[in-house]
């Protein structure tokens, strides 16, 4: 499939971000992203339904037994091994091609169930990973906890998707206590927080979530609201120099919770230096810390697809 057609899309200007991006991820991504950019950007080359089963059929190759997904797919987490990272990774997959049911959501879940904690919550890294190559900021220990990062994204996509199991009552309780109880945290903890509560049914209590959220997150100086002035706001502790977050990065889409956080002349800005980001290459720049080439190269193609998702869907335009 990749490289046999031409974008309908990318008939625009050769200099369009789309087409720049286009070019970039033909030379570098896996088949996963090569399959989930045609969907997502060339649906008039094979039709949407066809894109969809070309991205499952990907996703599937990282599949494991358990029902959980291994084999790299999150690219700071070698080996064959599930993870609960990958898995995450696979549901937000499912998710964007309208996939996420039936048994292969069953499977997912009965994984998830068999490697969270007593009280619902998945580990950020699972200790089956030990002997593997890994990120050195995603240590493995014996008796990992409980954390929201991997747990508030993966049940709120659930929620979102109106998905029920047993194990999603404990994980629900769990993401709630965790949200509700924060009195510092960090971007990524926020980000996982917006995904929790984007999904959740109780919208009311979302809402309300979610708003002292946006008052910690502006009060504590975790997303830069104006570019130009980043280098006054502090990068935390283990992040990459220069590893800020901006609006988008909570706000995703124009419906997310977070949006309420900014202004629109914030908003705007954010979005303008999104854009700006794109490299001669026509992919973005990862923000995390590069600790291997390889894993390096892999995560661009999927930093770049979401960067085009969040400019399409904020309205920008990208072709």
């Amino acid at each position: 499939m990749a490289g046999t057609a031409a974008s309908p899309e990318s008939s625009a200007s050769p200099s369009s971000p789309l087409s720049r991006a286009e070019h970039f991820i033909w030379l570098t991504a896996r088949v996963l992203e090569q399959r989930r950019f045609a969907y997502h950007f060339m649906d008039g080359v094979t039709g949407r339904s066809h894109g969809a089963e070309a991205v499952e059929a990907a996703l599937t190759a990282y599949r494991e037994e358990d029902g959980g997904y291994g084999h790299g797919l999150e690219p700071d987490l070698r080996g064959p091994v599930s993870q609960p990272l990958h898995t995450a990774h696979a549901l937000r997959v499912l998710d964007s091609i309208g996939r996420c049911d039936g048994l292969r959501v069953e499977r997912i879940c009965r994984y998830l169930t068999a490697v969270s904690t007593a009280e619902g919550a998945l580990p950020a890294v699972h200790p089956s990973l030990r002997g593997y190559p890994y990120a050195p900021f995603l240590p493995v220990v014996d008796d990992p906890p409980g954390d929201l990062l991997p747990t508030g994204p993966v049940v709120g996509l659930l929620h979102h998707n109106e998905v029920w199991h047993a194990w999603l009552f404990r994980a629900t309780d769990f993401c709630w206590a965790a949200i509700e109880g924060l009195e510092e945290s960090h971007p990524y903890e926020i980000e996982a927080a917006v995904a929790f509560l984007d999904g959740v049914p109780d919208r009311a209590r979302a809402e309300a979530a979610a708003d002292r959220l946006g008052r910690l997150v502006r009060a504590r100086g975790l997303a830069v609201l104006d570019p130009v002035s980043r280098a006054e706001y502090l990068v935390p502790p283990g992040y990459a120099p220069g590893g800020h977050h901006f609006p988008h990065d909570y706000a995703r889409v124009p419906e997310s919770l977070a949006r309420a956080w900014f202004t629109d002349q914030e908003m705007e800005r954010s979005l303008d230096h999104l854009a700006g980001l794109q490299r001669e290459d026509g992919g973005w720049p990862i923000s995390r810390p590069e600790w291997a080439p390889g894993t390096a190269l892999e995560s661009r193609p999927i930093v770049t697809i979401e960067a085009l998702r969040t400019l399409r869907a904020h309205g920008r335009a990208i072709s």
